[in-house]
């Protein structure tokens, strides 16, 4: 196999393994925004500056496959790290996926797309929560990266991630005012706890 090669086929697997996971992220994010409530209490518009930076960020993953030679690897590797990195762009776009999943699904009528509070609203603290604060966001970086690995060249899959982190802090940072507001010591012992975004780091 040459490294860099238009058929290469580890590199074809990956791109159709994104590909595929890709759908089924739009699949059932498309039916929960469908089924979200719509009665709101409060709702913080600056978020929705941080959801265009994040969706700038996956638009510029995949508009540099217009200028990246389709199935080629991110960077000239040597063969068995090419494997190696396939398995994991692969195995990080699935977890991705089942982890913003599985977080959305926690939240049941909770979830939504922009920031907001509604009847009844509870301190999610258990399931994906107790690893991270914003599940869905870990899940959505991984699913950058993974699709970056996968298609895009190594600058703009770093520009991308720089562009999509600002969002993803812009819409915690809105987000967590709101549960602030409404939960007070609860939610502040429950930050303290518990990292935003990914365990160890932030």
């Amino acid at each position: 196999m040459m490294v860099g090669a238009a058929s290469d086929p580890v590199a074809e697997v990956v791109f159709y393994a994104v590909i595929g996971c890709w759908c089924i992220f739009l699949i059932t994010f498309g039916l929960r925004a469908r089924r979200a409530k719509s009665q709101e209490t409060k709702r913080d518009r600056t978020a929705m500056a941080g959801l265009f930076l994040q969706s700038v960020g996956y638009f510029a993953v995949w508009l540099s496959l217009l200028r990246r030679e389709q199935f080629s690897a991110i960077v000239p590797m040597p063969q068995f790290a090419e494997v190696v990195l396939a398995v994991l762009t692969v195995a990080m776009a699935a977890a991705s996926v089942w982890l913003v999943n599985a977080a959305s699904r926690r939240l049941g009528k909770q979830w939504a797309l922009a920031a907001r509070l509604v009847e009844g609203h509870d301190l999610i603290s258990d399931g994906p929560y107790r690893l991270v604060r914003n599940p869905i966001y870990t899940g959505m970086f991984g699913l950058l990266l993974a699709t970056g690995l996968a298609m895009s060249r190594w600058t703009t899959l770093l520009a991308a991630s720089a562009v999509f982190v600002v969002g993803t802090l812009i819409r915690i940072r809105s987000e967590e005012k709101l549960l602030r507001q409404a939960f007070g010591a609860a939610f502040d012992e429950y930050a303290r706890k518990v990292p935003a975004l990914i365990p160890g780091i932030y």
